[in-house]
């Protein structure tokens, strides 16, 4: 007889971090979609083994996370400029009942309660604080002589703005006299123009940091498959879902993005040598370069004076992603781990605290170093355990089945696989190595699911053989083995309402299993998708201004190359000189064999036409607010030559929107405000992991 395993909460909610919130909402047991199931027998079962088997008794995250705190605000929500809900903490605060959710994972259920942190924490006695839970990243403010040097001005003004506010309110007004970007993911730099004017970078009078390439890095990667990434975002992050216990309960390095307004101020200092020393305001900081790890450029900050590390998000509660499941180019862990072994020899031996732009602090130097190699060792696991298997044949559509985390790492808290998932890492290891071809010669051509799963239909004997043995899988908990075969079912007969009930079951199941926040997110939001089709009325984000301010003409011009119709450009032929006088920047641009290519730097001889025209005035092309046709006519731009091309150019631009299908049969309702035709940067986002 197995002896009950006592609630997750009430082994944890005596050390809650957020024990100074008010008093926790009513149950949460009504599923929030009416066709929503509760968690199987197999469900609860695995979540049995966990709680016997996890090291729950091991609370030092929890007496750590709440160490240092200072004050909650009186609020819960904070509002955007733009009049809607920024932040909104209170919502998730039913997490806090000491009640066991049986619709989470309970180690993802001790990793949502961890970050419920809300309010302004001392770090080092005096000099370095932190607001957490103003949005998916914390806020740290270090203490100079004469004002504050704030690091990761988190993802929107607002919330930025906010906890400005509140750590003057608590401590004394102050200047700030720095802003250091740690990388170039939106949730670090987005909120800079809450915390500081862009006229006093501009002067040197506020010192702005970034590593080395950081203004390239933060705008190319996102630029050409924005849009792509935003709608496979909503997935990842499950923003359409309402946050419940059968819904979103967490991100697992925060609770959840900010929904203000980003920003971006261009560094005025960069960080080039893998190791710098700069000391603003009498503050002493070491910066540590590590590009191609969590972001292709990023760096650590020691603080040698306080023996404090500021691990940025290469270190942070949780094992990251190698591969994003949103979508981004993949992460090369074996470096990363070297990053971190780096930072353990020249750092570890003296510090004495730890802290990062996401989860909570760590104290004492055994304890961080303890982290360090924990976290090290993970990275460099997933590498090399991968590859071993890979020079044995192991396929990227196996591995994921073979790899197993080492036993002493699957004990540590800190090796948990919260917002990256070790099954899609590992796989993302192979594709970096050696492709996403598995050597079998059938997926060199692989059909199109839409073509081959009437082929799979036809040959399991039909939907109707197809749905008893997907219910026999379901009774039986055999869940992976039910999603094969009613998949199959679901893209050959997308209007099967019996086949799409049933794959939505099971998807909700293995999203209730899930440890990782992004395989929960995109399990449920799948299973909510196939239920009731996507949500109607879904926003088409406009691009950030201060983003495409940044841009280079030439990545603007790709854009537009993708943003193409090819099929409607075949016989095109035209060339186009494309010249902006305010930064003397010349561009040839040429339409030949269904493509659009550009080259800096060059005229064509002999083109079809000459644009001429400000990069200042571009912008607003750019970003759609106005036309080429409108510049002409106030004479901000001039067109010598024919304009036939470029005309035919701009008939066949294809503006994107984030609300395309990803399981079939599931659009969404028609926007009743469609983008303009060269609205073409519409869905240029910000990489927020």
């Amino acid at each position: 007889m197995r002896m009950r395993v006592p609630s997750i909460i009430s082994l944890l909610v005596a050390l809650s971090v957020s024990s100074h919130l008010p008093a926790a909402m009513g149950a949460q047991d009504s599923h929030f979609d009416p066709q929503g199931k509760q968690p199987s027998t197999f469900t609860l079962e695995i979540r049995n083994g966990l709680l016997a088997t996890l090291p729950f008794a091991d609370k030092r995250d929890f007496e750590e996370a709440k160490k240092g705190f200072i004050a909650a605000p009186p609020y819960k929500q904070i509002m955007a400029d733009a009049g809607n809900v920024a932040w909104d903490m209170g919502s998730y605060e039913w997490l806090l009942q000491d009640k066991d959710f049986p619709s989470i994972n309970p180690s993802l259920q001790r990793q949502a309660v961890l970050n419920m942190a809300y309010g302004l924490y001392e770090v080092v006695p005096g000099r370095i604080y932190q607001v957490r839970g103003y949005d998916l990243a914390n806020i740290s403010f270090i203490k100079g002589d004469t004002g504050w040097i704030v690091f990761d001005p988190l993802t929107a003004k607002e919330t930025a703005r906010a906890a400005l506010e509140f750590i003057n309110e608590k401590l004394g007004k102050r200047p700030v006299v720095g802003v250091v970007y740690s990388h170039s993911h939106g949730d670090h730099f987005g909120g800079v123009r809450g915390v500081v004017d862009e006229a006093d970078v501009v002067s040197g009078k506020v010192m702005l940091i970034a590593p080395s390439g950081f203004m390239d890095a933060a705008i190319s990667e996102n630029v050409f498959a924005g849009t792509a990434m935003n709608r496979r975002m909503q997935w990842q992050y499950a923003v359409l879902l309402q946050r419940n216990p059968f819904g979103h309960v967490d991100q697992a390095i925060g609770k959840n993005v900010a929904a203000g307004a980003a920003g971006l101020i261009a560094p005025n200092r960069l960080i080039s040598k893998e190791f710098e020393e700069i000391t603003l305001d009498g503050v002493k900081m070491v910066f540590q370069n590590a590009p191609d790890t969590e972001a292709p450029v990023e760096m650590n900050t020691y603080f040698p004076q306080f023996k404090a590390f500021w691990s940025s998000e290469i270190i942070t509660g949780t094992i990251h992603n190698i591969y994003t499941t949103r979508g981004a180019a993949v992460r090369n862990a074996l470096n990363w781990s070297k990053e971190i072994n780096e930072a353990l020899y020249k750092f570890g031996p003296e510090a004495e605290v730890m802290f990062a732009s996401h989860s909570w602090p760590r104290w004492g130097n055994d304890r961080i170093k303890e982290v360090l190699r924990t976290q090290r060792d993970v990275y460099a696991n997933l590498n090399n355990q991968t590859l071993h298997y890979v020079n044995q044949g192991v396929t990227i559509n196996e591995i994921h089945n073979v790899y197993e985390v080492p036993k002493s790492l699957q004990q540590d808290w800190a090796a948990r696989s919260y917002h990256g998932d070790v099954q899609n890492n590992v796989r993302g290891v192979v594709n970096r190595f050696i492709g996403h071809f598995d050597g079998n010669p059938v997926n060199l051509i692989p059909l199109s699911p839409s073509d081959s799963a009437p082929l799979y239909v036809e040959m399991m004997g039909g939907a109707e053989k197809i749905l008893a043995k997907g219910q026999q899988l379901y009774d039986a908990g055999s869940y992976l083995a039910a999603s094969e075969i009613l998949n199959k079912l679901v893209f050959a007969e997308p209007s099967n309402q019996a086949g799409r009930r049933l794959l939505a079951d099971v998807y909700e199941q293995l999203g209730y299993q899930a440890e990782s926040t992004s395989v929960r997110n995109t399990f449920l939001q799948g299973a909510f998708e196939l239920r009731n089709g996507m949500p109607g009325g879904v926003p088409v984000r406009s691009a950030v201004p201060d983003v495409v301010r940044a841009m280079s003409t030439e990545q603007w011009l790709d854009f537009v190359a993708i943003s193409m119709d090819p099929k409607k450009a075949e016989g095109m032929k035209f060339s186009i000189n494309l010249i902006t006088p305010d930064n003397g920047e010349e561009y040839a641009v040429e339409m030949s064999n269904a493509t659009l290519t550009t080259i800096k730097g060059f005229q064509v001889p002999k083109p079809d036409l000459t644009i001429t025209v400000n990069r200042a005035d571009l912008n607003g092309v750019m970003m759609g607010q106005v036309s080429f046709d409108d510049l002409i006519k106030v004479g901000k731009a001039t067109f010598d030559g024919d304009r036939t091309g470029f005309d035919q150019l701009r008939s066949i631009l294809v503006p994107f929107t984030p609300d395309f299908e990803i399981l079939p049969g599931s659009k969404p309702q028609q926007s009743a405000n469609p983008p303009k035709p060269f609205e073409v940067l519409q869905q240029i986002d910000l990489d927020i992991d």
